[in-house]
């Protein structure tokens, strides 16, 4: 019992005291909430090339501090290159309003742009963001959209160079486009210049599964001498074990854009290094996810280029090619660039 009046007040304002106290100190201790990660991807979960791509910013992310469960929390979605599950996805995303969306295709970015111009959204590999409206230009993308660029109007020079030189026998091309992907059309634009100066007859061969890819390139492999061109995108990595052993059964010389094509039987590819762009847009997510502006990140060109040959195919189609003597021509478009500062590389397979 409290005896007097003064004591009475002295113990009301040690409890009010505590009283507020209390809900600063929670607060204090409260943990920050999870910052949500969207990944939407165009190729198949079931895909292992997939995963490494995913893996590759998963562990990115987590050296930049981020420790998953914790303080951040990847949401994925696959097989965007379908229209519906495409739709799907980006309605979920949208709902669920994640604090940035990492979009691998255009079709998605295309999607997601007409629902929000608020979430960040990073690219990993986009050729033309500006030309498809993605943003205003490369230096300050004027949106919620920014990224990495991984092919310039001068791949396809060296695509169509490189097949000259490692099959000097190809005096017709093929060129396979995705109809749905917007890129495609960019793609055949730059090809096409690239064939006129060169003197090069270009086939362009639209297909969206994969009867229709055996069925054009069946067609196209009734004359001889031809050689395949296999643009980057989610169709060429989905439909790879079909493009592959067509390209083998109708002895095609062809180039791709990724080193693991090769890996797998191509015969040679040229372009960036596919999981440094993937570490390049977990360093991007990371400034988003602390409070950047998309908008201020300015879209960056690829820094590490590759050449890969397989040695295998190439002696398989009958190629002039070996470890110990590889065109002069080669080794200068298949230098590896690292900070600007080129280092002659090239990488053959023979396995």
């Amino acid at each position: 019992m409290i005896a007097d009046t003064g004591q009475r007040r002295h113990f009301i304002t040690l409890l009010g005291g505590t009283a507020v106290s209390w809900p600063l100190a929670a607060l204090a201790q409260r943990p920050e909430r999870i910052k949500r990660i969207g990944w939407l991807d165009g190729s198949s979960g079931a895909d292992p090339k997939t995963q490494v791509r995913l893996g590759t910013f998963r562990r990115e992310l987590e050296a930049l501090g981020w420790v998953e469960g914790r303080t951040v929390e990847i949401v994925a979605r696959f097989d965007a290159i379908d229209p519906d599950r495409n739709r799907d996805h980006v309605a979920e995303f949208i709902a669920t309003t994640p604090d940035v969306i990492v979009a691998t295709s255009p079709p998605s970015i295309s999607a997601l742009i007409k629902k929000t111009r608020t979430i960040p959204i990073v690219f990993p590999l986009m050729t033309g963001p500006v030309a498809l409206g993605f943003a205003e230009n490369l230096a300050r993308t004027g949106g919620n959209v920014t990224g990495f660029t991984h092919f310039g109007e001068t791949t396809a020079t060296k695509w169509l160079e490189l097949l000259r030189e490692v099959s000097p026998g190809v005096i017709r091309i093929v060129v396979l486009v995705d109809p749905r992907n917007p890129t495609g059309d960019l793609y055949v634009s730059s090809i096409e210049t690239a064939a006129s100066s060169l003197r090069a007859p270009l086939t362009m061969a639209r297909a969206g599964n994969d009867a229709e890819i055996e069925q054009v390139i069946a067609a196209f492999a009734q004359e001889p001498n031809g050689g395949l061109i296999v643009p980057p995108g989610p169709f060429g990595s989905v439909h790879r074990e079909t493009i592959l052993k067509l390209a083998a059964r109708h002895r095609l010389s062809a180039v791709y854009p990724w080193r693991y094509l090769v890996v797998e039987g191509g015969l040679m590819s040229y372009g960036p290094d596919l999981l440094d762009m993937y570490r390049r847009t977990a360093s991007y997510v990371d400034h988003i996810l602390k409070g950047a502006n998309p908008a201020d990140l300015p879209i960056q060109a690829p820094t590490k280029f590759e050449l890969v040959i397989n040695l295998k195919t190439a002696n398989a189609l009958g190629l002039p090619l070996d470890s110990d003597r590889v065109p002069p021509a080669l080794e200068l478009v298949g230098s590896r660039r690292r900070c600007g500062r080129p280092t002659p590389t090239l990488i053959s397979l023979d396995h």
